[in-house]
Order: C-alpha cells, then sequence, then structure tokens
C-alpha cells in the first residue's frame, strides 16, 4: 500500500507546469530586455525590445530560458528574471473603438491604433477592461493579442 501511494505522489509531484508544453503569455519586466538566439547568455542578441509589458508568447522552456514568441512573429530565448505575469496586451486591429461599458451600445472614449500597448485591467465574458495612456475603457477581447 506504501509503495502505491508513493508512486502516486512521485507522478503528481512530477505532473506540473514546467515539464509541459502548453503555450502561455507573459509579459516583459523591463524596459531593455535582449532576445537571445539560444538559451544562454553565451549566445548572440537578435532583438534588444525596448517596451515593458509587451506580452510575449512561451513557447518553450530550458532551464531558466524561456524561448517566445512577440506579436511579430521573431522567436528566441529570454531568461526566466526579464518576464512578468503582469496582464498587458497588443491590439491587432486598426482603429479600435474604446467604449465606456462593455456593450457596443455604449458612449466610445476614444479609437486606438493597431499596434498599441495597453495594460489589462480586468477581463468579463467577451469583453477586457483596458487602460492606455489617459484612457480607461471596454474592448473586444478579440481585438487583442497577449495576456488577459
Amino acid at each position: 500500500m506504501l509503495r502505491i501511494l508513493l508512486l502516486f505522489l512521485t507522478f503528481f509531484l512530477f505532473e506540473n507546469k514546467s515539464f509541459s508544453k502548453e503555450k502561455y503569455f507573459l509579459t516583459l519586466r523591463n524596459d531593455l530586455v535582449n532576445l537571445r538566439q539560444g538559451p544562454s547568455n553565451e549566445y548572440p542578441v537578435k532583438i534588444i525590445y525596448k517596451m515593458k509589458f509587451l506580452p510575449v508568447l512561451i513557447e518553450d522552456e530550458y532551464y531558466n530560458y524561456r524561448k517566445i514568441k512577440d506579436h511579430e512573429n521573431n522567436s528566441g530565448w529570454i531568461h526566466l528574471s526579464q518576464l512578468s505575469k503582469k496582464k498587458a496586451a497588443i491590439v491587432i486591429d486598426n482603429n479600435i473603438l474604446i467604449f465606456n461599458s462593455p456593450t457596443i451600445y455604449s458612449k466610445p472614449l476614444a479609437v486606438i491604433k493597431q499596434g498599441k500597448l495597453c495594460l489589462i485591467v480586468k477581463c468579463k465574458n467577451e469583453w477586457c477592461k483596458i487602460k492606455v495612456d489617459k484612457y480607461k475603457g471596454w474592448v473586444k477581447q478579440s481585438v487583442l493579442w497577449g495576456r488577459l
């Protein structure tokens, strides 16, 4: 009985997210982040990101490095210390209205352009409340790419 219990516990201890191949979003923690060609400081830098909270899709893991893909399909490796769980997204459609409430019948507050970075306050059903510059309002989830 003890062997079965130990086998059962061992299986569940090693079955965690670090071994999974699920893709998920994180954001950049700092204003300057190096994207490298491989999972080590010995690999050359491909791109230097200069946008804090830029969302990236995590595709793979290797020790303390994460293989990422950005909204322009650039991919490479970033050290885990440069990533954050802050919720943010990039607008993927052009000229999107920000609404006062989560409905298209509410008052429009502003128009945002494609590629604009916005912080996510919360999401409800198909809508997300975002903060962009001095505006705070609601947009459809389908026009956002990132950590919602």
